[in-house]
């Protein structure tokens, strides 16, 4: 539940957006059709919030969650660098240790997020809350491995993940 404590069930449209809108990144249609989907009683429990939410994406189009998983930015990428991320986004960078990456490291995460944009066509995408930067190149190494199918499957279960830790820290 939001740390204000009003009951999410006793929200309206405007203040349940203001703070559910950024839980997907850069896409306040999740939170807009969970809204639309009804929210109840039940919904003050996050992990029922978070559930309704990830029904959402699953019920998306496929162009609509290509979009979803496209939103995302390259993790230790430009946008890190240059400090272009949502506050969410430098959080958990940070919180991974990305922002204190080697030189060497660095390299090897734009190479990874170069390689891996070029075989599936949209940025790796891991919740790396409780990660280190090194548990998340690995995850690039093994990922590598994967099908295009795969990997999609993996980009929105990793995406619903992110949304849940989100939602805890509220």
């Amino acid at each position: 539940m939001p740390k204000s404590r009003t009951l999410i069930n006793k929200m309206n449209n405007v203040q349940f957006m203001e703070i559910f809108g950024g839980i997907y990144e850069h896409s306040p249609w999740v939170a807009e059709r969970a809204w639309n989907a009804g929210i109840s009683e039940k919904h003050d429990k996050i992990d029922e919030l978070a559930t309704l939410m990830a029904r959402m994406v699953e019920e998306a189009s496929e162009s609509e969650k290509r979009a979803l998983i496209e939103a995302h930015p390259d993790l230790a990428g430009k946008a890190a660098k240059q400090g272009e991320l949502t506050a969410a986004s430098t959080s958990e960078q940070v919180g991974a240790g990305l922002d204190s990456c080697t030189a060497e490291e660095f390299a090897a995460f734009q190479e990874y997020n170069t390689a891996y944009k070029e075989k599936f066509g949209f940025p790796f995408i891991m919740a790396v809350k409780n990660r280190d930067r090194h548990e998340i190149l690995a995850g690039f190494e093994e990922r590598l491995q994967n099908s295009p199918e795969e990997e999609f499957a993996r980009a929105l279960a990793e995406i619903d993940k992110i949304a849940r830790f989100r939602l805890a820290e509220l």
